[in-house]
């Protein structure tokens, strides 16, 4: 306990440094989210060795996880992505996927990358809206139109790797216990969307903003007990927790859309992007494998392959976008939609532990990942309004 103090003090150091050495380059900026990562790499055990993702450390980066994966539920705007944009983010996903499944079969055919498949396929379609929103909404890029499609295409990539790895990839009962969990899980999620679009009423968030003028804070706690209650369903359901923290984020969204609720939309983003959400970002860092790139003698081959992958798998998807985004802001979209890190670190951990997917081969497909929030936005940031693709 004695070395806590320090080790905090230390990440909540580069908290604060982060968003200011991002405002220090006059003609370009990293996401602050990039950064954080870095700087997460550089102090941890795998580098300089100032700090280690455990005990208290990694707690706070797990609850950073659930209250990043709760906000991006609550930044989902379902008026705006329904229609058009949710159909193509759908129609894309399923073109990743297969795209993901052929490459990562053949590859596997030939021992270049020797991982499950289906697994490494999953991972590959998968799009990290939790890093994407934030970088959205920093460039002012949210209420766009390439912001509507890009939060939808994001939304479809995270949530159907979720909705994949927790029936399938998680057997922690017989498949049709299991079954019967998720569909309860999905019903229970339904009943509070529909009591949550109930409640949103003018006077119902007048109330609630009267009382978050008192020490009390009410509904800052709901908010809290909301997303503790679905991630524990989750958990006890045997699904993966980030399933249950993105729910109860779409169901409180629901809940306090409007003017209204902008307050309370204030001050949950105060708790998430102000203490939880930047330490998740750091510990991701402090967890990231550096010797993983050259762990085996193919192991930079096989990041590097991957990294084009992601680009590939994800970015495949922009054909369908060609008649709505303008040429200038394809290539961009690409890039934006192929970051991807949280879910398949995710992944990886469950092919690991259920020993489906051994760790030298998890650490390479981290490091994919790792390379995509580390690359791909800055890519999507500087070819923006630039590049021009072939149709």
């Amino acid at each position: 306990m004695e070395t806590y103090p320090t080790e905090l003090l230390l990440i909540a150091f580069i908290a604060m440094m982060a968003p200011l050495i991002t405002e220090l380059p006059k003609g370009f900026r990293l996401p602050v989210v990039v950064l954080e990562v870095i700087l997460g790499v550089l102090i941890g055990p795998h580098v300089f060795n100032f700090s280690s993702p455990t005990g208290l450390i990694g707690l706070l980066g797990d609850l950073g996880l659930t209250f990043l994966l709760f906000m991006v539920g609550l930044e989902i705007d379902f008026e705006k992505i329904h229609g058009r944009p949710f159909s193509l983010a759908v129609g894309g996903w399923f073109v990743s996927l297969s795209v993901a499944m052929i490459c990562m079969y053949f590859f596997n055919s030939i021992g270049l990358i020797q991982t499950p498949p289906f697994l490494a396929a999953v991972a590959m379609s998968t799009t990290a809206l939790g890093i994407l929103a934030p970088i959205l909404r920093d460039r002012g890029l949210l209420d766009t139109d390439f912001g509507t499609y890009l939060i939808a295409a994001a939304a479809v990539g995270e949530f159907g790797p979720l909705v994949i790895i927790s029936m399938l990839l998680i057997p922690t009962h017989s498949t049709i216990v299991h079954t019967l969990f998720m569909v309860t899980f999905i019903i229970i999620a339904l009943i509070a969307a529909y009591v949550a679009l109930n409640m949103r009423s003018s006077r119902f968030i007048e109330i609630l903003t009267k009382t978050m003028q008192s020490s009390g804070q009410l509904p800052v706690r709901i908010c809290i007990l909301v997303q503790i209650l679905f991630v524990a369903l989750a958990a006890k359901f045997g699904l993966n927790i980030v399933i249950g923290a993105f729910t109860a984020g779409i169901v409180v969204g629901l809940a306090i859309k409007g003017d209204g609720g902008d307050m309370l939309r204030h001050k949950l983003d105060a708790i998430g992007y102000g203490f939880l959400i930047p330490i998740f970002f750091i510990v991701a860092g402090m967890r990231f494998e550096v010797s993983a790139l050259w762990s085996v003698p193919l192991a930079p081959l096989q990041v590097v392959l991957l990294s084009g992958l992601l680009v590939l798998v994800r970015g495949l998807p922009v054909f369908f976008y060609r008649k709505i985004l303008v040429p200038e802001d394809q290539l961009s979209f690409a890039f934006y939609s192929a970051t991807g890190l949280p879910l398949i670190v995710i992944i990886s951990e469950i092919g690991v532990s259920s020993g489906l997917m051994p760790p030298d081969r998890a650490a390479i497909l981290v490091s994919a990942g790792m390379v995509s929030i580390l690359l791909f936005p800055i890519l999507a940031i500087k070819l923006r309004g630039k590049a021009i693709l072939p149709w």
